[in-house]
C-alpha cells in the first residue's frame, strides 16, 4: 500500500500513480526460481490518499506493506526522491509524476532497493531499463530530441522512454530471500521519515 499525502496529493493522483507503477513493473512479467520452481513475479501495487496523515503513525509503523510518500508543488531539489535505497518513505514533485511518467516507477526501483546503475552511457545498447536517471547518455528515439547532439540540450534520457526490464526484476535478486513458514519475506527496511513541506527560499 503506497500513502501519500501533502498539498498536490489526492485520491485520483493516488490511484494513477499506484496504477502507473503496477503496469511498468508487471509488464515484463518477471520470473523468479525459488528452490528450483519458477514463479511469476506479480506486483500488486494500492495506492491511497492519507490527508490527516500524522507523524506518529510513520515512525511508529511497523506494517512492511506500508509505504508514505509526500507529494507537493514545489520540492527544494526540484526532483522526487525518496529516502534512500529499500526505504519505504520519499518526497515527490508534482510536476514529474504527471502524464503517466515513470518517475514514480523509477522511485518505486529504489525502494526495492535498486541504485542507479553505474555506466551512464548507454548509446549503442537500446531500451533503457527504469533505474537510469536524468542525463544519462543513450540512444537517439529515447532522448528528449532525438535529432539533438548526445550530452547536449535534449540530447539525453527522456524518463518517459524508461521501461522496466528482465533485468530490473533480476536484479531484485528475489531468490535469495528468507521465507517464513508462511511463505513470506519482507523486501526493503523502514525509512519511517515524516516529510514537512518544503518552502521556497525568502
Amino acid at each position: 500500500m503506497l500513502y501519500f499525502y501533502g498539498g498536490a496529493a489526492d485520491q485520483s493522483l493516488a490511484l494513477q500513480i499506484a496504477e502507473d507503477i503496477s503496469i511498468a513493473w508487471n509488464d515484463p512479467r518477471g520470473k523468479v526460481r525459488i528452490k528450483g520452481d519458477w514463479y511469476d513475479v506479480l506486483f500488486e501495487i494500492e495506492g491511497s490518499y492519507k490527508p490527516d496523515l500524522q507523524p506518529a503513525f510513520v515512525w511508529h509503523n511497523t506494517d512492511p506493506r506500508l509505504n508514505f510518500f509526500r507529494i507537493e508543488e514545489f520540492s527544494l531539489h526540484d526532483i522526487s526522491s525518496v529516502d534512500g535505497l529499500g526505504c519505504n518513505t520519499g518526497y515527490f514533485k508534482l510536476g514529474n509524476l504527471l502524464n503517466h511518467s515513470t518517475t514514480a516507477a523509477h522511485e518505486y526501483g529504489h525502494t526495492l532497493g535498486l541504485d542507479h546503475p553505474k555506466d551512464l552511457d548507454i548509446r549503442g545498447k537500446g531500451q533503457p531499463g527504469i533505474m537510469y536517471p536524468r542525463g544519462t547518455l543513450c540512444d537517439p528515439p529515447f532522448q528528449y530530441d532525438p535529432a539533438a547532439t548526445p550530452g547536449g540540450p535534449g540530447g539525453t534520457l527522456n524518463p518517459y522512454t524508461r521501461k522496466v526490464l528482465a533485468s530490473d526484476i533480476a536484479g531484485l535478486r528475489l531468490s535469495r530471500l528468507a521465507f517464513d513458514t508462511r511463505s513470506l519475506s519482507i523486501l526493503g527496511e523502514f525509512s519511517s521519515f515524516y516529510h514537512q513541506k518544503h518552502e521556497p527560499a525568502l
